[in-house]
């Protein structure tokens, strides 16, 4: 009974929903041990096991940090009521826009209205503290167009931050406080960090300062942003959490608290942290320039689905397939084409599309990189120069303006597949900087169901390039028609693969 009595004081530091699950998982524990399904020893060693969080939050909990930020705005008259702080953090981060306007008065009458500004209180977030001399790390959000940014220390201590640099990419941020001595965090090793380990978070949710909230890590490499896999986490987030840490049980960081997933704008039980590794590799940047510098090789791409990875030969769904290659970008420079799929970049694998925008995004402007790619049924090596990220340039539309050929009839071959193609002319070849396709005339039946249309241009067909309608006819006339047909085919300036199933 002491022994209970012991656990039971110690569950009671769990919030309500933890505490019945824990006690649930004792009692089958205790129950099991009874039965003797269960060593005592072993039963015991379960009971310890359960995380106590106190230690981690004298340990990093000094070095968590309140963030507030104020901006200048143009002074309203009226009496109209205001945001609170919270408010308008949830309705930025949550609801993607910034927070609703309020009806304004009519300005009274013989009055000059003056342009004055004002500065009114715009968010609140957390922060933690990376190194003793005052360089505190955050999310882009929380500091975005901020005026002031103002830092408290757990010993209530307030500093107005300078802004080193922030990333939206990444969301992450770097602000400089002037102190020294100061409580830092340590940081863990992401790759050490497992699916089901405890982990805790502190921050100020809804503005309630030094706020610890706990549970596991639900899942890794979460795709949700274009360069970040993701930490998923059942640990509680909220408004305000935003840019504290998610802590091990080490007491290391592990990640940065950034967003959630919610109907409601409130916690729904999914969490979304930065790897810290993600995080270090860009506050050095932000630290050393201000500012981050990316790779790029100027592809569009998309994934490879498991029906076309088989159809063209590739085996199993891996790798990016290449929609579109800039014109003079590195990519094309390096020989990539649309239809390529690219499986390796330096040597490292390619499992996802999201894999390659953050290996080239993470390699230094300038260097000489290999890719793999596979092309039609066979593997190429390829080296590519990688340039530094800009805007995205707009897409250039193929001109409408040619006069079409005359189009012959349709083949039997094109009309089984539900197609109706023509040979491109010598000045859609130019204008598309294409050698060779037929032009889709008309599609039907089959072939709409796999998403071809008017306007498309067939690169190839079962990974052999098409350059003529004889050609065309040619490999569909030998072509098993009890089996689906991959087409590698042209809209606009992207390609993607279509699969022309048989009629059934």
């Amino acid at each position: 009974m002491a022994f209970m009595k012991d656990h039971m004081a110690m569950m009671s530091k769990f919030d309500g929903s933890k505490v019945r699950s824990i006690l649930a998982a004792g009692a089958i524990v205790v129950a099991a041990s009874s039965a003797g399904l269960l060593p005592a020893s072993v039963a015991h060693a379960q009971m310890r096991s359960l995380p106590d969080f106190t230690d981690l939050v004298d340990q990093v909990g000094p070095a968590v940090v309140n963030i507030r930020t104020v901006e200048k705005v143009a002074a309203r008259s009226g009496g109209n009521g205001e945001m609170d702080e919270e408010m308008q953090e949830f309705f930025r981060r949550f609801f993607g826009q910034p927070m609703p306007n309020v009806p304004r008065q009519a300005p009274r009458p013989n009055r000059p209205q003056q342009p004055q500004e004002e500065e009114r209180p715009r968010g609140v977030g957390s922060g933690f503290i990376l190194t003793p001399d005052g360089f505190v790390m955050t999310n882009a959000h929380v500091v975005e167009d901020a005026s002031e940014v103002l830092v408290t220390l757990p010993d209530k201590r307030e500093f107005k931050a300078r802004l080193i640099g922030s990333d939206k990419r990444t969301d992450v941020a770097v602000v400089k406080i002037e102190a020294t001595g100061l409580p830092a965090v340590k940081v863990g090793d992401i790759s050490k960090l497992r699916v089901g380990e405890w982990v805790m978070a502190i921050g100020s949710p809804f503005g309630l300062e030094n706020t610890v909230t706990a549970g596991i890590v639900s899942a890794k490499q979460r795709d949700t942003g274009e360069y970040l896999p993701f930490i998923q986490t059942d640990v509680a987030i909220n408004p305000g959490n935003s840019g504290g840490p998610l802590i091990n049980m080490r007491g290391e960081v592990v990640g940065i608290n950034s967003q959630i997933y919610s109907r409601s704008g409130g916690f729904m039980g999914i969490s979304f942290s930065i790897p810290i590794d993600e995080a270090i590799r860009v506050s050095e940047q932000l630290r050393t320039s201000g500012r981050v510098s990316r790779g790029r090789i100027g592809v569009q791409i998309d994934q490879v689905t498991k029906d076309v990875a088989e159809s063209i030969g590739l085996g199993k769904a891996q790798g990016a397939l290449v929609r579109g290659v800039e014109a003079g970008s590195p990519g094309e420079k390096a020989g990539i084409e649309p239809g390529d799929i690219i499986t390796k970049f330096d040597g490292k694998p390619i499992e996802r599309p999201s894999d390659l925008p953050r290996l080239v995004g993470n390699t230094a402007p300038g260097t000489k990189s290999s890719l793999t790619v596979f092309r039609r049924g066979n593997v190429r090596d390829l080296s590519v120069v990688v340039a530094e990220i800009e805007a995205e340039k707009p897409t250039r539309r193929t001109s409408e303006r040619e006069e079409p050929a005359a189009k012959p009839p349709a083949s039997a071959a094109a009309k089984s597949m539900g197609l109706a193609v023509s040979d491109l002319t010598d000045a859609q070849k130019r204008e598309a900087k294409l050698k060779g396709g037929v032009k889709v005339d008309a599609a039907t039946d089959a072939a709409t169901r796999a998403g071809l249309r008017e306007g498309d241009i067939i690169l190839a067909v079962n990974n052999v390039e098409v350059a003529s309608v004889r050609e065309f006819d040619s490999i569909l006339a030998k072509v098993d028609k009890s089996k689906p047909v991959n087409l590698l085919f042209r809209r606009g300036e992207w390609a993607q693969y279509a699969l022309i199933r048989p009629a059934r």
